[in-house]
């Protein structure tokens, strides 16, 4: 089941959305401002929420700026078309304005869980990858990696078939492994595919002499 949450402190509405959301099957929190809206989120985790900007104490855009990973559909009266390019360059997902149509706003909610799953699941040939979870599988068998192996391994995916050249691998993780060398590489990826070959998956890291890798 997935989880929205609805920050609006107008009660009326935060009714409204509830009862609506939970007609569709979702589950819902809610929180009255954004102060007790970021205390919520961070002990609970959401699929998506549905965001009002006027809020008593941090605004909808205070709270939107420390929202990592989570799409965020903002819900306000504002209807001009400067506040709704603003918000989306700030990081909002999609804005709907009030009022809303019910239907509407469903259909939005749905595409934005659907991006957001495709976001997360990477698959390739029998290769999937989760990127919240940090699991792997390949031919339907788990893959435990390290933590160089799992940054590489999700970086070709994120490029299928494309040649992505050794320094671009190694500045790509270099947030995640930043003791990773262009020597030390060639040793990640060869026990890589060795774990991948132990799991019964077809060979799919190629050597591009002279430039990278690529998944082909």
């Amino acid at each position: 089941m997935k989880t929205i949450a609805v920050i609006d402190d107008d009660i009326y509405i935060g009714d409204l959305l509830e009862e609506l959301l939970t007609g569709e099957g979702y589950a819902v929190i809610r929180a009255y401002s954004g102060t007790e809206a970021l205390l919520m989120l961070e002990k609970t985790p959401v699929d998506l929420v549905l965001l009002d900007l006027m809020l008593p104490g941090l605004s909808g855009e205070q709270v939107m700026e420390r929202l990592e990973g989570t799409p965020v559909i903002v819900l306000s009266a504002k209807a001009g078309t400067d506040d709704k390019v603003k918000l989306l360059l700030s990081g909002a997902h999609d804005y709907v304005t009030k009022p809303f149509d019910n239907r509407e706003l469903l259909a939005r909610i749905s595409v934005q869980l659907r991006e957001e799953k495709s976001r997360t699941s990477l698959k390739f040939g029998d290769l999937s990858l989760n990127s919240l979870s940090h699991e792997v599988s390949a031919n339907g068998v788990a893959l435990h990696l390290t933590r160089t192996e799992y940054a590489v391994l999700k970086l070709l995916m994120d490029n299928p078939g494309q040649v992505v050249a050794k320094s671009a691998i190694l500045d790509g993780i270099f947030e995640d492994t930043p003791d990773c060398t262009e020597s030390s590489l060639k040793i990640h990826i060869s026990n890589l595919r060795k774990k991948l070959r132990d799991a019964g998956a077809r060979e799919s890291i190629e050597a591009v002499w002279g430039i990278g890798f690529r998944l082909n």
